[in-house]
């Protein structure tokens, strides 16, 4: 048992998994790495902190989080220079968002120490996860459950954090045709829309099967009040390029604020394009489409990073966007952000945290 500055306990594996992985056929989210970490949070306070060998863990029927969805988590990656060293791409931005989740479903903010200390040895202690291929990874899921064993509706007393990683590839292999929701609703004025919670992605599942159904890979989410104005694309945010300007619609309390979103719209305003955070309708983007100035259409996250938009299905009619090959500023982006996140370019706004 080793102890780190932080009074972390860790306990290693006896035997790594790690030769049962093809790295060359990494599919997204299916293996998990050797360690996993794990704090307890009781009597008002953060206590005891572990990185554990990765497995099950016993938890009763009765668990609070599976009752009233006190359950929140973010998403995160962790990648291999050329030379060797392993970078993290604006860890503290997640660390900032998860408080925010935690704080609007009644559940205790965690210190910027415990998150990037477990955060930092975990990935430090499985470094040879961490794949080296182009448009690989490793997957990084920091998240949080109440564990009071009580069936009442009332904020738990009780928590688990816990982060587990897993070696990914690429999440979208190809362009996605998107189909416009007017149906169903993903979030609300005053809801949780902002809020990175379980419930928010269990809501989607059904509409977006339904979509899948027709031949689409994921819906673009529309405003709960009219269905007119675009909010999300599936689980990444929506952004258009029309007449050379990047619009995209503004986060509020129901949208996510996106930490790719953010950097892609950063380096946009770096590079001098026009940049109009502000609603925008489905209308306005195929008024766009038939005057010809719809040039791009892409959805940012952090699985995803840049998912090209090849199609859009409104109303019983399917929308082509031209081909990705043509685009400049969404390959451009993509590939200066796998540049910054891999050490092969400048870091100027300070994203990259080196993993020692």
């Amino acid at each position: 048992m080793l102890q780190t500055a932080l009074n972390i306990d860790v306990r290693k594996t006896s035997k790594s998994r790690i030769s049962e992985l093809d790295m060359k056929n990494l599919q997204f989210g299916k293996s998990f790495s050797d360690h996993m970490f794990v704090a307890t949070y009781e009597d008002g306070e953060w206590k005891k902190a572990e990185i554990l060998p990765y497995g099950k863990m016993e938890i009763s029927p009765s668990t609070s989080a599976f009752h009233y969805g006190q359950a929140i988590f973010e998403g995160m990656k962790a990648y291999r220079t050329d030379s060797g060293e392993i970078n993290l791409f604006r860890p503290e931005a997640n660390w900032k968002r998860l408080n925010i989740s935690a704080e609007r479903m009644a559940m205790p903010i965690i210190s910027e120490e415990l998150f990037m200390e477990g955060l930092a040895q975990l990935v430090n202690l499985d470094r040879n996860w961490v794949p080296s291929d182009k448009g690989t990874a490793l997957y990084i899921r920091p998240f949080m459950i109440s564990t009071d064993e009580f069936i009442g509706v009332k904020p738990s007393d009780t928590y688990k954090f816990i982060i587990i990683t897993s070696p990914v590839g690429a999440y979208y292999n190809t362009p996605v045709r998107v189909l416009v929701e007017t149906n169903f609703i993903r979030a609300v004025e005053g809801g949780i829309g902002y809020v990175k919670a379980a419930g928010n992605y269990g809501r989607s599942l059904f509409p977006t099967r339904l979509a899948q159904q027709r031949g689409y890979d994921q819906i673009i989410w529309t405003d709960a009040r009219n269905h007119r104005f675009i909010e999300e694309s599936g689980t990444m945010n929506a952004m258009f390029m029309i007449d050379d300007i990047l619009i995209t619609p503004p986060i509020g309390d129901t949208i996510l604020a996106g930490i790719t979103r953010d950097s892609v719209l950063t380096l946009a305003r770096d590079w001098g394009y026009r940049v109009q955070e502000r609603k925008i309708s489905i209308d306005e983007v195929l008024d766009a489409h038939r005057k010809k100035t719809l040039q791009e259409a892409f959805g940012t996250g952090t699985a995803a990073t840049i998912a090209h938009i090849a199609g859009i299905g409104f109303e019983g009619k399917d929308y082509e966007l031209p081909p990705v090959e043509e685009r400049i500023f969404s390959n451009r982006v993509a590939q200066e952000l796998e540049a910054i996140k891999k050490g092969k370019s400048e870091d100027k706004h300070n994203w990259v945290f080196h993993v020692k």
